[in-house]
């Protein structure tokens, strides 16, 4: 199975837990990213002053947290694809004992 290659291009902060993408072949996704801000890795986004620490890694060419969360670049450039199974799985994951 082929997986589709993207790079971030750029990045805006729009709104609490919303970043506006520019991705290598010039399209855009807005991205709210609040409700799949779940299990340990993605959880302490919740705090905005950790999220909005936002970066492009310049390795990889996707977004970066300091504490070592990010998402597969694909996955940012097909959001609507994803975004239900995703919120689903930040769901499960608040369920796991902590």
């Amino acid at each position: 199975m082929s997986h589709a290659i993207y790079r971030v291009t750029s990045l805006e902060l729009l709104a609490p837990y919303t970043i506006r993408i520019t991705f290598d072949d010039y399209t855009r996704q807005t991205i709210d990213f609040e409700q799949v801000l779940g299990g340990d890795l993605y959880r302490p986004l919740k705090d905005l002053a950790l999220f909005d620490q936002v970066r492009i890694d310049p390795e990889v060419h996707t977004l970066v947290w300091p504490n070592g969360a990010d998402f597969d670049p694909e996955t940012l450039h097909d959001w609507p694809q994803y975004r239900e199974a995703l919120i689903e799985r930040a769901q499960q994951w608040e369920l796991v004992p902590v």
